[in-house]
């Protein structure tokens, strides 16, 4: 059954080939692997492949099948590339352009649709939920001279991080087994890439070959080696005469797992798993748009593969692990923006059990008051450097409260809730730690970026923020005003006094402090470099949380103007502004090599997951006006047919059009997208 369906129709004369080589596509597995790749099938990213498995630590996830080509070969001699197909030296066959008819998203999963002759072939890609399997299949429709189909899969295993011209390029080692081939990348700890035809009687022809030269053309305009090589130990040929489909199969599971589901079953399992989703959802999120970024939302959600001692740890008290992939491609999981998309992950998404097994996970990492700000990949182990992602714990568990009630899991990390703000208010590392003068919580280690403007590129901090941050102190008077309250609910009366005192204090501060009156709105740093008096009255999107918090601390008659600001100098139709168009070291444009981007990634550049709070406070301001808070969102189901499709991107050009960038899918960005669409409607 077809739930969301979104379609993409191509038509050589009048549509421009550059829309086959910049629409990407995405399909995950649940444990952090994914397959990607652009509509023509040609590979312009390190990141794409049809198989991206996520191994053990210390592998991480690597690239294990990079490309295929498909070819049609009729009787009368003629043959047809349906695809892209890769040649040497950097020259693209774009056969894509001549055939397909159109790209659509079926509940969120890609399909091709082909017209060669009087031919209609349909081709889809499926990774199984929770396997690093791949399933590419090819179905006749209509037409009635049947070809063969030739299918030439290309490699280069590498880390999905390693560039292109670096790694174990070929020539593998190939073993053939009653119809079951295995690829291995010899001197190395891989396992093999698994592959066979889920005809029997397909046939594969050994015919090694070498690609060199490949051009891998967004990591060339971002700065990065974009040229490497592929290898190929030969072809599948499937008579397709007696058949109306095909399939191939790569996996670097085991046989007997690899055998367990046919192409068909696999895709009974997921559609079943897929509508299991959206009768998991509100009701207003199981049609059109919403049901769209249900979908979006299940990219990020996984089971960590690599980290078995958690996954034993969580098991033996009856738990399971959970986490949030930050972005695809190159993100992996990260504390800050697992909580920030917590609730528009899996909340209203109707995914709450796992939204507990994710806020259990993080409180099992939290060593010296901090959960991780992130995990590298292939590590078992978190990195800490960070201010913010902490106190947005609170607010993450907040929110899963509403909706659960779950007193247990509250009962279980309030001793951890205690233990983080005891942290804050003596200090903690990377200097972090609550000035007694005032109650306000400081920052700032040099060489470290804390707060969530954390680009950094060798020594240069673009955007250090050291000092006393307005969200960091808005979340923390948010998260003291909660902690005050679940001690009180717990019967800990003399937590609740100390933290509402706490809370008191720096509330107080926060408003004589902040309070920006020649310009209106809040300073985004107090007591900059710890230098006493000193304020920075950059005109950020960061003052918003003063207001969007369930606890706000900023004084009721300031929200008014504060907004009135934002919306003038921050607001555009894909989100907020990093900065005010009138400060010197504003950058429209998030584009060119990593120290351009860097230097522009919170200097300008638009994200779209500040739409979420900036909809929050506005209607704090405006309340009932949710017709006019679902405007500000009516750009983003466009946005869907752009770059990554079906999907949110990460950032956005600060002037229009708008161009995106960053990851082609970003979790706080659908999350936050989706939330702020039920919540106006």
């Amino acid at each position: 059954m077809i739930f969301t369906a979104r379609s993409l129709r191509w038509d050589k004369t009048h549509h421009s080939r550059d829309l086959l080589l910049t629409r990407e596509w995405l399909v995950t597995n649940g444990l952090g692997g994914f397959a990607s790749g652009t509509i023509s099938g040609a590979i312009t990213r390190r990141y794409h492949g049809l198989l991206i498995a996520a191994l053990p630590a210390p592998n991480g996830r690597m690239v294990m099948w990079n490309h295929v080509s498909e070819r049609l070969r009729f009787d009368d001699g003629e043959t047809i590339s349906l695809g892209a197909e890769e040649r040497a030296g950097g020259q693209l066959d774009l056969g894509a352009a001549d055939y397909l008819h159109e790209f659509r998203l079926e509940n969120g999963l890609p399909i091709w649709t082909y017209h060669v002759r009087d031919l209609v072939i349909e081709k889809r890609v499926l990774l199984l939920h929770r396997q690093n399997t791949v399933h590419l299949t090819y179905r006749i429709l209509r037409g009635e001279k049947r070809p063969a189909l030739e299918l030439r899969p290309a490699f280069s295993f590498r880390h999905y991080e390693t560039a292109v011209n670096e790694g174990p390029a070929g020539p593998y080692q190939l073993t053939a087994i009653d119809h079951r081939y295995e690829i291995t990348a010899p001197h190395t700890d891989l396992p093999p890439l698994r592959m066979r035809a889920a005809n029997g009687e397909a046939e594969f022809t050994v015919s090694p070959h070498a690609i060199h030269q490949v051009a891998y053309r967004i990591e060339q305009s971002r700065g990065y080696a974009f040229e490497g090589d592929l290898w190929s130990p030969g072809f599948f040929h499937i008579d397709l005469r007696e058949h109306d489909s095909a399939a191939l199969i790569a996996s670097t599971e085991t046989w007997d797992i690899i055998d367990v589901l046919s192409p068909a079953n696999a895709l009974a399992a997921e559609s079943e798993r897929r509508a299991k989703m959206l009768d998991d959802a509100v009701p207003e999120a199981r049609a059109g748009f919403p049901a769209e970024l249900v979908f979006a939302a299940d990219d990020f959600i996984i089971t960590p593969a690599g980290r078995a001692e958690e996954a034993a740890r969580a098991h033996a008290a009856g738990d399971e692990v959970r986490t949030v992939i930050a972005g695809y491609h190159w993100f992996t999981d990260w504390g800050r923006d697992t909580m920030i998309s917590l609730e528009g992950l899996t909340l209203v998404t109707g995914r709450c059990l796992e939204a507990g097994y994710i806020l259990r996970t993080f409180a099992h990492y939290v060593r010296h008051g901090l959960i991780p700000n992130m995990f590298p990949d292939g590590k078992k182990g978190g990195l800490y450097h960070t201010v913010d992602a902490t106190l947005w714990f609170f607010h993450a568990l907040s929110r899963y409260l509403e909706y659960t009630d779950d007193q247990t899991t509250l009962r279980l990390l309030l001793p951890t809730l205690i233990n983080i703000a005891e942290y804050h208010l003596r200090g903690t590392r990377f200097n972090i730690h609550v000035d007694p003068h005032d109650g306000l919580l400081a920052q700032g280690e040099e060489g470290f970026q804390l707060t969530w403007m954390d680009a950094k590129m060798g020594d240069w901090v673009v955007t250090p923020r050291r000092g006393k941050a307005v969200e960091i102190n808005a979340l923390w008077y948010n998260a003291l005003e909660l902690l005050a309250r679940w001690c009180g609910q717990s019967g800990d009366l003399g937590g609740e006094e100390k933290y509402s005192t706490c809370a008191k204090q720096t509330r107080h501060s926060f408003n004589e402090r902040f309070w920006f009156a020649e310009g209106g709105y809040l300073y985004d740093v107090v007591d900059c470099n710890g230098e006493s008096g000193t304020a920075d009255p950059s005109c950020r999107p960061n003052q918003i949380f003063a207001i969007s918090l369930d606890h706000p601390v900023l004084e009721q008659e300031r929200w008014a103007s504060v907004m009135k600001v934002a919306q003038e100098k921050l607001l555009t139709t894909v989100g907020l502004r990093s900065l005010s168009p009138d400060h010197p070291d504003y950058k429209p444009i998030y584009s060119g090599d990593l120290r351009s981007r860097d230097g522009a990634y919170h200097q300008g550049t638009v994200w779209a997951w500040l739409i979420g709070p900036f909809i929050d406070a506005w209607l704090k301001v405006h309340p009932n006006e949710n017709k006019t808070a679902r405007h500000f969102l009516t750009r983003f189901p466009e946005h869907l047919d752009d770059d990554g499709l079906g999907t949110i991107s990460e950032v956005f050009d600060a002037r229009e059009p708008h161009h995106a960038g960053g990851c082609i899918a970003q979790a706080w960005s659908v999350a936050e997208v989706l939330r702020s669409w039920l919540k106006t409607a």
